[in-house]
């Protein structure tokens, strides 16, 4: 099957001829027919399978009659990171050279100003991710009334960043005579309800099973210890190894994780960038685009690289981390083997990831091969379980130790304070400490006065706080405090001794005589 029998414009055959395509992938061979019969679709297929074309080839041939007005676009796109929208406008000017359309692009980190004057000359297409979009309606400077085509792209990811009550709202701003088109690699059930409540009798284009890996990838697994330096240095055997590396991306949970990863790479002397939400826009596109270019071999990232993004010659993927969500996982492996290419994705697993590990495997519903040893999880949990009870130490390090109890942990780093500290109290102190407390009158002044030169004598113990005063100790007189303010005088508690003639008057109303 060619692109010419999908009903495309000449324009459009054209741009796709320049680009180097000749035949259409499956996912766009069964959706581009559909939307072009103006009908709402929900595609599903795997991750770099071409879905971007999917509704970009269709919607240009749809645009080619009409103009768009002042503020008021005729297509809106939806994506989940300014990253997968900065691409998503590459395509529109690629395959769009043909044609005089006005495309913008709303996305955080860039200036409010340039956008407003794009958006003022009239849209055809607007791409944008939810929160910068819905920042622009409620300025007065979009109207939605006249969109003709809505594309939510990545559905699932927008889900899972909790975009779906924005997205619900941007639905109201548009006419319900509108065209949905909904495009993921992964559909879980919860979604099916926007699915229900956003389409309108959709044509269901499904190529390949929901949430599947490409065949052409190398899926394997390697095992670790659960503490970081062991799994830097793991990272660092896996890329030292790897065979025909060209470039890698290196996915962590955490953008703390990013960092630290980061730092150690580039300390060993690895040419290596990182990619996360926290940086600037211009940060952000900076580094993917020397990814892109070859400047950097290793792009260490989190999950806003994974969704999405077409960098066709990812030679590897690793995970320093694996992802908590099995979803994601699919998302992360799909940056390496795109468009029939090979690939190598693989996975750094601890004693603790046994439950995460399972979770990937039932959802791509295939075993993950182990590169080296496998991991045994019912001794690594078990050890882990002996770690928490012993403070950190394992019941092996506690036999060796000769001790039959663990140690009790305290606030003081882990060790008993009592032992921690030294016995600095002298003779005198501990005696009158153990002696029984008196039941009868108070002490005479002769004892207090050796108590007081105790004091003086030894400091209080580390710790504690210092010993009160004596009770019946005399206090300075009243002359004294009512003086010129020496350095010895006490200070002021109160009204002190002088009291206000208004607070002495008698507030009692009197008896009528």
């Amino acid at each position: 099957m060619s692109f010419s029998s999908l009903g495309l414009s000449e324009k459009v055959l054209a741009a796709v001829a320049a680009a180097g395509y000749t035949e259409p992938t499956p996912i766009q061979a069964a959706a581009i027919p559909h939307v072009l019969e103006r009908r709402d679709v929900l595609g599903l297929a795997q991750t770099g399978t071409g879905k971007t074309a999917s509704f970009t080839l269709p919607m240009l041939t749809l645009l080619e009659k009409g103009r768009g007005r002042a503020r008021m676009p005729r297509t809106l796109i939806l994506e989940p990171t300014r990253e997968l929208a900065a691409q998503v406008e590459e395509n529109f000017n690629r395959y769009g050279v043909n044609h005089r359309l006005n495309v913008a692009l709303l996305i955080g980190g860039t200036s409010f100003g340039d956008q407003d004057r794009k958006l003022d000359r009239g849209v055809d297409v607007l791409i944008a991710t939810p929160g910068r979009l819905l920042d622009h309606t409620e300025r007065g400077k979009l109207l939605l009334q006249g969109v003709d085509i809505l594309v939510i792209d990545e559905a699932d990811r927008m889900l899972d960043m909790g975009f779906i009550p924005d997205i619900e709202r941007i639905c109201k701003l548009i006419p319900m005579t509108r065209q949905t088109l909904f495009f993921s690699a992964t559909m879980p059930p919860e979604i099916q309800r926007l699915v229900d409540t956003f389409l309108h009798n959709p044509a269901r284009v499904e190529v390949a099973r929901t949430s599947s890996t490409a065949d052409t990838v190398t899926q394997q697994v390697v095992a670790s210890g659960g503490k970081d330096f062991d799994k830097r240095e793991a990272l660092r055997k896996l890329v030292d190894e790897a065979e025909n590396l060209k470039n890698a991306i290196v996915f962590c949970n955490r953008k703390r994780d990013v960092q630290t990863v980061f730092r150690s790479l580039q300390r060993h002397g690895y040419s290596v960038g990182a990619l996360h939400g926290d940086m600037d826009q211009r940060s952000r596109m900076a580094t993917l685009d020397q990814f892109r270019k070859g400047e950097l071999t290793l792009l260490i990232a989190s999950d806003v690289a994974a969704r999405g993004l077409d960098i066709p010659d990812v030679s590897h993927v690793f995970n320093y981390d694996l992802p908590t969500h099995a979803e994601d996982y699919v998302h992360r492996i799909g940056r390496t083997g795109r468009a029939g290419r090979s690939g190598v994705a693989i996975s750094i697993v601890t004693g603790s990831d046994q439950k995460y590990l399972a979770g990937i495997e039932k959802l791509i519903e295939r075993p993950l091969a182990w590169h080296g040893d496998p991991i045994d999880f019912e001794s690594a949990s078990a050890e882990q379980k002996g770690r928490r009870r012993t403070g950190g130490r394992t019941p092996r390090d506690a036999e060796a130790d000769g001790e039959a109890k663990p140690r009790r942990r305290t606030r003081a780093g882990g060790r008993d304070r009592k032992a921690a500290e030294p016995d600095t109290a002298p003779a005198e102190e501990k005696a009158v400490a153990d002696a029984p407390a008196p039941t009868s009158a108070p002490a005479s002044p002769e004892p207090k006065v050796e108590a007081k030169q105790s004091e003086n004598k030894a400091p209080p113990r580390r710790g504690r706080s210092p010993k009160p005063a004596a009770q019946d100790e005399k206090r300075p007189s009243s002359k004294r405090r009512r003086g010129n303010g020496g350095k010895d005088d006490e200070p002021v508690i109160g009204l002190g001794d002088h009291v206000p003639a208004f607070l002495l008057r008698d507030t009692r109303p009197k008896k009528a005589s």
